[in-house]
C-alpha cells in the first residue's frame, strides 16, 4: 500500500492524487498541514520522512521519495493502466516540457516559501503578492497556450486520454482561478481543464473533495 503524504490544497500533491486515480492505484493518505501557522512539514517528525520538508511524498515498503513529477513517472512505470506519458519519444519530450513549464517555472515562484519571503523580507502586502502570483501564471500560460495549439492531437494534448501534461495543468488552473486570474486569453487551456474535469479520476482528486486536515 502506498502512503501519500498529502495536503488537500497542495497543487503538487493534487497532481499525484490524479495520477494514482488514473491508474486505479489505492493509497493511504497521511495528512501534513502546510498551512502557515500550522507548518507540520517543518516539524522534526516530517523532516525525518522527507528532508526537503515539502509535500507530496510517497512511502512504499519503508522507502520514501518526494517530488511530484518524479513520483508520477514512477507511478507510470510501476503500475498497469492508462499510460501517463505518450509512447513516442518525441511526444514524451513534449509532454514533459509542457508539464515542466508549470512545475519548474510557474509553481516554484508561487509556492508558500517564496511568498513568505516576499512578505517578510520585502514588505509585500497581499495586493502585491496577488500581482506577483498572477504575473507568473499569465507568463507561463501564454507559453502553454501556444504549445497547446501546436501539440493537441485529440480531446487531450496527446490523444484521447490525459497525460502528465494535463495532470500538472489542472491543479495550476485551479490555482489561477483561486487567485482570480483572468483566463480569457487561454481558451485551449480552459478547454483542456474542462475535458479533464469530466473524468472521475480528476474529480476525486480535486481539493474540494479531500478532507480539510
Amino acid at each position: 500500500m502506498i502512503r501519500l503524504y498529502d495536503y488537500w490544497r497542495s497543487s503538487a500533491a493534487y497532481r499525484v492524487r490524479i495520477a494514482l486515480n488514473l491508474k486505479g492505484v489505492p493509497y493511504a493518505r497521511v495528512p501534513v498541514n502546510i498551512l502557515p501557522g500550522k507548518d507540520e512539514q517543518l516539524e522534526t517528525a516530517y523532516q525525518a520522512v522527507n528532508p526537503q520538508m515539502r509535500v507530496p511524498a510517497v512511502e512504499v515498503d519503508g522507502r520514501v521519495a518526494g517530488q511530484s513529477l518524479a513520483i508520477i513517472e514512477w507511478i507510470d512505470e510501476v503500475f498497469e493502466g492508462p499510460a501517463l506519458l505518450p509512447m513516442d519519444p518525441w511526444l514524451r519530450l513534449q509532454a514533459r516540457a509542457f508539464a515542466d513549464v508549470i512545475a519548474c517555472d510557474i509553481h516554484p515562484l508561487n509556492n508558500l516559501s517564496p511568498l513568505e519571503v516576499l512578505r517578510r523580507d520585502f514588505g509585500a502586502d497581499e495586493a502585491a503578492i496577488n500581482r506577483w502570483y498572477s504575473d507568473w501564471i499569465v507568463r507561463g500560460f501564454a507559453a502553454l497556450e501556444a504549445m497547446a495549439g501546436e501539440y493537441q492531437r485529440g480531446a487531450f494534448l496527446f490523444g484521447e486520454a490525459p497525460t502528465i501534461a494535463e495532470i500538472v495543468l489542472v491543479p495550476q488552473v485551479a490555482n489561477a482561478r483561486r487567485f482570480n486570474v483572468d483566463l480569457a486569453a487561454f481558451p485551449r487551456l480552459v478547454a483542456l481543464d474542462e475535458a479533464c474535469q469530466a473524468l472521475e479520476a480528476f474529480q476525486r482528486a480535486a481539493p474540494e473533495n479531500q478532507p480539510k486536515d
